[in-house]
């Protein structure tokens, strides 16, 4: 049969916006969930997953884009949602059943989906919905017996820490909402060395679980503030170090900020703008197997924007003794 139109299944007209949308996603996925239609299993089946197949592309911006301009034929030969864990996972089990995103209805259905690409990932027990689990699993039955229980949903949230604390390690709290409208504290341990983007995993603090299940995930990704002087690549630290004409010429000793507070550090004479100076073990703390990074002064030689008269002439004098063409050979 032709697939219907997107938005004739989920019972909006062209122009509805996002909260029109969600509003009768949730409305009509609820009506029919398979577990609440036991009369009609089959039919309750396919037409939940139709309104999650709407939703996943009429959801998200871009793939509605796609779909206004070319109908179903923008998504034909590939799963049209982007909830990628139920869909890899049926894919791989060869089912066509793969839109159905069943961790939505068990523990509010925010975030990151419990058992991405695994189908162990629900904790589901016996009665219809573990029948209609076992039917997409290629008849393998799964989970405890007794009462419906499955796990809930992840949360994802995002977490904004200072520059050295990402190096070093330390606690932030993070305010996490709830599905019923209440807030929690929590203190989000950082380990040393968290990098930008990348994700901490808290169990059990995400959604509950639906019937007595198991709590799902806080999924929170770090962003990192960027530091007044110190920068990173990878475990090694990097500090611009503003040095004089002089300095550079002639050699020096001063002073450069570090992690562990400021060290003294010899400028060898005659050195340039962009040349590194070492400091072993001053990067990021080691932490597990990955040893310590090291930290880089990286020379800047500044010259001043004017001169006296005298300075100028002894300038020149020492730009005729002393001729040279740094160019040379560049190009």
């Amino acid at each position: 049969m032709p697939q219907r139109d997107f938005y004739e299944v989920l019972g909006v007209d062209r122009g509805a916006s996002a909260e029109e949308l969600k509003r009768s996603y949730r409305s009509l996925a609820r009506k029919h969930h398979p577990d609440l239609n036991p009369d009609d299993k089959t039919a309750a089946e396919q037409r939940f997953k139709e309104v999650q197949e709407a939703y996943d592309v009429l959801s998200e911006p871009e793939k509605r884009k796609l779909y206004d301009l070319y109908g179903h034929a923008a998504f034909q030969g590939a799963a049209a949602g982007p909830r990628a864990g139920g869909a890899e996972w049926s894919a791989r089990q060869g089912s066509g059943f793969e839109d159905v995103d069943f961790s939505q209805f068990f523990g509010g259905g925010a975030g990151v989906h419990p058992g991405a690409g695994s189908a162990e990932g629900f904790d589901v027990g016996g009665g219809l919905f573990e029948e209609i689990l076992g039917r997409v699993r290629g008849g393998r039955r799964g989970g405890r017996a007794g009462g419906h229980r499955a796990g809930g949903g992840d949360v994802e949230s995002s977490l904004r820490i200072p520059f050295l604390t990402a190096v070093t390690g330390g606690e932030q709290p993070i305010v996490v909402s709830r599905p019923d409208g209440s807030a929690e504290t929590l203190n989000v341990k950082i380990p040393p060395g968290v990098a930008d983007g990348s994700k901490i995993r808290l169990k059990g603090k995400g959604n509950p679980g639906f019937g007595g299940g198991p709590a799902g995930s806080l999924v929170i990704t770090v962003q990192v503030d960027p530091h007044p002087y110190f920068r990173r690549e990878g475990r090694d630290l990097l500090v611009d170090l503003p040095i004089s004409v002089g300095e550079a010429i002639l050699g020096a000793r001063v002073d450069c900020p570090t992690l562990a507070g400021m060290k003294t550090l010899t400028i060898p004479a005659g050195s340039s703008t962009g040349q590194k100076l070492r400091l072993k073990g001053q990067g990021v703390p080691a932490r597990g197997e990955a040893p310590a990074g090291d930290l880089f002064a990286v020379l800047k030689v500044v010259v001043p924007k004017s001169v006296d008269e005298e300075s100028r002439r002894l300038i020149e004098q020492f730009a005729d003794r002393n001729p040279s063409d740094p160019r040379r050979g560049l190009w």
